[in-house]
């Protein structure tokens, strides 16, 4: 908690976050989530200053406020995606004055953290948790360059990319798309080299911003057959109602990939990706100390 900050104030930041992460079920950026909190508030003087170093205020100390949050299980950061649990609805109803509301937070949170190897002091050195908001912030930034990245790709670049990440996890392609109109497939692979073997593998290809709709979704399983597999990557993400489509399909089986499941999967098979086709997402990692788990 940031100096001169009462709890009663702490509390009520991290509620007003709250309120924002509630109206973004599937996750909100870290970025946009602090400002829509900033501009529900009526930021003191001290929280609307700024660092020698630069950086507003009033987001350190709403950083510092969430690592509580997610250790209490109320809050989850996903490479600079926020999102709200149920347990966190439940706590802003179960606590609705900002002082308990945190007072809460925060004892969960030292009980998380006497359950680690981390010794448990009474006051916790804050360059730890300057560590951990650091942690976050590096991997946001990475993030969002991912995100600029894949959104600017080529489309045909990445289906090629799409192909080689098949090809690295053993699959062997067989067709890939030129362009033109593709009538809805991108890819077709098998899981032997000869195409001998089923299941056969339809794979549809989308850079999108946007998230893909059901109707997208229907649209790509009338090409599936029963004895087919098919696959829907997107740089995008997928409406909860067509993820629930997928899920029920009960004949044809489906997979969706969206853009954090790409990049992992990247990520794991890169190393096994032909040379000359890494560079179509060229990550390089960079190690430094995490903060504890």
């Amino acid at each position: 908690m940031g100096k001169g900050i009462t709890r009663e104030r702490t509390g009520l930041l991290l509620q007003t976050l709250f309120h924002v992460l509630l109206e973004h079920p599937d996750g909100i950026a870290a970025r946009d989530a602090i400002d829509a909190a900033a501009s529900r508030l009526q930021l003191t003087e001290h929280e609307a200053g700024a660092y020698e170093t630069g950086g507003r205020r009033f987001d350190k100390i709403l950083r510092f406020a969430t690592v509580d949050a997610v250790k209490a299980g109320w809050m989850t950061k996903s490479k600079g995606t926020w999102s709200i649990t149920e347990i966190g609805q439940e706590a802003l109803i179960t606590y609705p004055k900002p002082e308990a509301f945190y007072r809460e937070a925060s004892r969960l949170y030292w009980k998380w953290r006497r359950s680690t190897p981390v010794a448990a002091t009474p006051e916790e050195p804050e360059d730890e948790r300057d560590a951990t908001i650091t942690f976050e912030e590096a991997e946001e930034q990475a993030w969002k360059e991912i995100v600029a990245y894949l959104e600017n790709i080529d489309p045909y670049d990445l289906q090629d990319m799409v192909a080689a990440l098949l090809e690295a996890m053993g699959y062997h392609v067989n067709w890939v798309s030129p362009p033109g109109k593709d009538a809805g497939l991108d890819i077709v692979a098998y899981s032997d080299p000869l195409g001998t073997k089923p299941p056969r593998i339809k794979v549809q290809v989308k850079r999108r911003k946007d998230t893909i709709g059901v109707e997208e979704l229907r649209s790509f399983l009338a090409l599936i057959n029963e004895d087919d597999v098919g696959i829907f990557v997107t740089t995008g993400g997928f409406s909860k109602d067509a993820t629930d489509l997928a899920r029920h399909q009960e004949r044809r089986r489906v997979t969706l990939i969206n853009r954090q499941r790409l990049v992992d999967l990247w990520i794991e098979y890169q190393d096994q990706v032909v040379l000359d086709k890494r560079d179509a997402l060229p990550l390089r990692p960079i190690y430094f100390l995490a903060p504890a788990e």
